[in-house]
């Protein structure tokens, strides 16, 4: 008896899976199921789909010209073409889209885009016979009224325009067309181009990052890289050509930058303000997204903080970081409401292996912009109070942690930061062979104090960006640490620069070369080095032993 019901449970499951398969299969070519049931299939889009794309153009001196279309039926996407550069010219993209379950039987799914004067069925000789549809702008659309085309993961679902020959798409799920949007505009402006998404929305998620099996972790901080919108122009380059060839600013930063990280292989890149030359970013998206993908194809992940120019475009601060956090492999994050600034947060390394016990903690803080007191303080802005309280409190309540007090080896900990802390200034303090100081520190003129909070809380090591030439190292020495934190650094912190990178960005002092700094740590030998790499020289430059056997060293 107990036989024949488990055999007929089996026989009543198979048929049962069989008839799921079966309904699924053709739900998927006939949408024959309820919309309750078919919305929550795998291959649902859960939001919109794109039914057309067209491209509006306009004359600001014409009364008759609007760039505008019924609101109703078209989304406008809010990227002007000519990037408000275009003296009386406009143009934008315009998409319909609807609901997945909104769709009425002779509308047509989007499902790809090419950019071409000729009809791709004639210019690409692998369309065969599909039917593609014009549109201005130099469109070509190839839409699909079958049922089930909005379930296809080749169905467009976003679209979105980026600027400039060197664009590139870091986001997951889109491409970037290979040719420019096909409209009237001058050589020097940046040309605009479609970028589009595929099927369901990916989302980016944050994973821990662990020393390595050998117990070494490496970060490469790339400071004032000063990318534009498009290629960008070269401010002082050194040498001016390389192999004959003229500087175009950005494409010389990101080979640069990019070799370093070829020949290092970080474990994690900081970047540490400036990241978008503002005045040359009409759209700092277009500008971000260089470095991202070059991350993101090497697989290393980042963390980023802002400089004085980042928010100088078209971007503010608050959208910058949305921006940076939701693209893969970011940990950037903009850190709790009630502190100053945007960019305050923590990345904590854990141990190798699946650990979750902290190796390294890192710390990040958004040290803003321009004096907010000209008058008595000129230059620069100070970390705020409320930045110094919530870096007390994170670093004590990380310390009394459980993940903390796990960790069986020595524990470090390290800050970055834009605009130096005003001890940057005391040149006395620098340590031989670490690197040079051709310009004055411009910090600011308050001393707030975060220098000796950091001490205070076991931090060996901070480092800045912002002075472009200066790449030193100097150990100041402020007051002991408070009683309840014993630690290694005797009153001591090297405070460093990393040295500029980005050719956007100014050089000049004498033939200054562009720069990364490197920091590695080795766990089992609690010591740390750093150095740089300079853009044509093959080896290390001016290495640093920072820390050894978990003591701070001076020299």
């Amino acid at each position: 008896m107990t036989r024949r019901i488990v055999r007929a449970g089996m026989q009543l499951g198979a048929l049962a899976l069989i008839t799921l398969l079966f309904l699924f299969i053709v739900d998927s070519r006939y949408r024959v199921l309820p919309e309750q049931i078919h919305n929550h299939l795998p291959t649902h889009h859960p939001g919109l789909v794109v039914t057309d794309i067209t491209v509006s153009t306009c004359s600001s001196i014409s009364l008759l010209s609007s760039c505008n279309l019924d609101s109703k039926v078209w989304h406008k996407v809010d990227k002007d073409l000519y990037l408000g550069d275009g003296w009386f010219s406009h143009g934008y993209i315009h998409i319909q889209r609807k609901k997945e379950e909104d769709l009425l039987e002779n509308d047509k799914i989007v499902l790809d885009v090419r950019i071409s004067r000729l009809d791709p069925t004639k210019a690409e000789k692998t369309q065969g016979v599909e039917r593609w549809e014009s549109r201005p702008g130099g469109l070509w659309l190839h839409r699909s009224a079958k049922r089930h085309a909005s379930d296809s993961q080749k169905a467009v679902t976003a679209v979105d325009v980026l600027f400039g020959a060197d664009a590139v798409e870091p986001r997951l799920g889109w491409e970037i067309r290979d040719q420019p949007i096909l409209i009237d505009i001058s050589r020097e402006m940046p040309e605009p181009r479609l970028s589009i998404r595929r099927g369901i929305p990916q989302i980016a998620t944050k994973q821990s990052i662990h020393v390595r099996k050998d117990g070494k972790f490496k970060i490469a901080q790339i400071s004032d890289l000063h990318l534009s919108t498009g290629l960008g122009k070269c401010r002082d380059p050194e040498p001016a050509t390389i192999n004959g060839h003229s500087c175009e600013a950005d494409p010389r930063t990101l080979d640069f930058v990019g070799s370093v990280l070829d020949d290092e292989l970080p474990d994690l890149a900081i970047l540490s303000g400036d990241i978008v030359n503002g005045d040359t970013a009409p759209d700092a998206q277009s500008a971000v997204f260089k470095i991202a993908e070059l991350l993101v194809k090497r697989s290393i992940p980042y963390a980023a903080i802002f400089g004085n120019h980042d928010d100088e475009g078209n971007l503010d601060r608050h959208a910058l970081m949305d921006l940076l956090g939701s693209l893969p492999l970011s940990l950037a994050e903009a850190g709790p409401a009630t502190v100053d600034g945007v960019g305050n947060y923590v990345v904590e390394v854990l141990a190798r292996g699946t650990s979750t016990h902290s190796a390294l903690t890192i710390y990040l803080l958004d040290t803003h912009g321009y004096s907010p007191d000209e008058q008595n303080f000129k230059g620069y802005d100070w970390l705020k109070k409320s930045q110094i309280e919530w870096f007390r409190e994170e670093a004590a309540a990380r310390r009394h942690s459980a993940a903390h007090k796990a960790y069986t080896k020595h524990h470090f900990n390290i800050a970055f930061i834009h605009i130096p802390l005003p001890e940057y200034r005391d040149l006395r303090s620098i340590v031989p062979n670490s690197g040079s100081s051709p310009e004055a520190a411009t910090a600011p003129g308050f001393n707030s104090g975060f220098g000796d909070a950091l001490i205070e809380n076991d931090v060996f090591a901070v480092s800045a960006g912002h002075d472009h030439a200066n790449d030193y190292c100097l150990v100041d020495r402020h007051s002991s640490p408070s009683k309840e934190v014993q630690n290694s650094l005797d009153g001591k912190i090297w405070m460093c620069y990393a040295g500029g990178s980005g050719f956007g960005g100014y050089g000049g002092y004498g033939g200054y070369k562009r720069r990364v700094r490197m920091w590695e740590f080795d766990m089992e030998g609690a010591r740390v080095e750093t150095w740089k790499r300079v853009e044509g020289e093959k080896t290390r430059v001016d290495e640093l032993i920072v820390v050894e056997g978990g003591r701070v060293r001076t020299s």
